[in-house]
């Protein structure tokens, strides 16, 4: 059973990095029909099927796709000399592939492209380190809290209250830690917090839900859901697109990748792109309160059948 356990635990934290590559990821070209056709091209023959290009006639189109977030960066060859625009902040991995792609293309037609980085990370965490390492506590403190909730905690409501109350404080003190200390983040500082916050809540209510719907089977369920799946597929530390097949589509629907690109978005977009993340995350929440309170009614339905079944019958005339 334990080699199992460590052979199931290396598979889902291993598979998504060794596996990860450049495929779809969406990026601009912007420049002339010409000149966009041929970049394309090269493109397509040197990474086939790395990026879904969306082609756009000139350099504000393509920074315009990058600050909404639609697209991670673009080559831009509208003004003749060839530029690469990168967003470090929407994923460093993608920023340096483009920028390695680029270079390989320049040299091949004997130009050097200039790259420019449009939405860059903050100085004090020029890499991102401090947002990538911050995906596994957000998983780990709210799993830890719907673990405490149900050990300490009677009554749904408070158990609830708890919960929210946690991620409420919870993520006034990572924000804190990771704005003022590490300087991981930008923005504005309460809508950091509120990110992390709705991270936290969906992740310990969901898990509350399940126990209080199935028992210790529901924890140990949320727990394989958030922290074999979720925290691995969230690609908080490349990008979801880089991940193999279908596992980053599936690791934004859960709440680490989630609250990952609603923390990127929250910092360094104004909120740009944070739709999808906001309706995933709040589903999970919406999804937590209604099991608990699921759960919460079985076992009042339960508790009244045994007190019937417990209470003497009156003895007959």
């Amino acid at each position: 059973m334990l080699t199992a356990i460590i052979s199931v635990l290396l598979t889902a934290f291993a598979w998504p990095s060794v596996r990860s590559s450049v495929h779809d990821v969406p990026i601009a070209v912007a420049g002339p029909d010409a000149a966009v056709e041929q970049v394309t091209a090269a493109l397509g023959q040197r990474l086939p099927g790395g990026f879904a290009i969306t082609e756009v006639a000139d350099t504000a189109a393509a920074q315009r796709l990058i600050r909404d977030r639609e697209v991670y960066g673009a080559i831009d060859v509208s003004s003749g000399t060839p530029q690469v625009i990168t967003a470090s902040a929407a994923s460093t991995a993608v920023a340096q592939t483009l920028q390695s792609v680029a270079t390989a293309l320049g040299q091949g037609t004997g130009t050097t492209a200039a790259a420019r980085d449009l939405v860059p990370l903050p100085a004090d965490d020029p890499r991102g380190a401090g947002l990538a390492a911050a995906a596994l506590p957000l998983v780990m403190g709210g799993l830890l809290a719907a673990l405490l909730l149900t050990r300490l905690i009677r009554g749904t409501a408070r158990r609830i209250t708890g919960a929210l109350a946690f991620a409420m404080t919870g993520g006034l003190a990572i924000a804190a830690i990771l704005q003022f200390w590490l300087g991981s983040l930008d923005g504005s500082y309460l809508a950091n917090t509120g990110a992390i916050a709705l991270t936290i809540a969906a992740t310990s209510l969901s898990i509350l839900g399940l126990e209080s719907l199935l028992g210790y089977a529901g924890l140990g369920l949320g727990a394989a859901i958030m922290m074999l799946i979720g925290n691995p597929l969230s690609g908080t530390s490349t990008a979801p697109e880089m991940l193999p097949g279908w596992s980053g589509a599936l690791g934004q629907l859960l709440p680490p990748g989630a609250g990952g690109r609603l923390l990127r978005s929250a910092a360094f977009f104004d909120g740009r792109g944070a739709t999808h993340s906001l309706v995933v995350l709040v589903t999970w929440l919406t999804l937590g309160v209604m099991l608990c309170l699921a759960g919460d009614l079985r076992t009042r339905r339960t508790a009244a059948v045994a007190d019937t079944t417990a209470r003497p019958t009156a003895p007959r005339p």
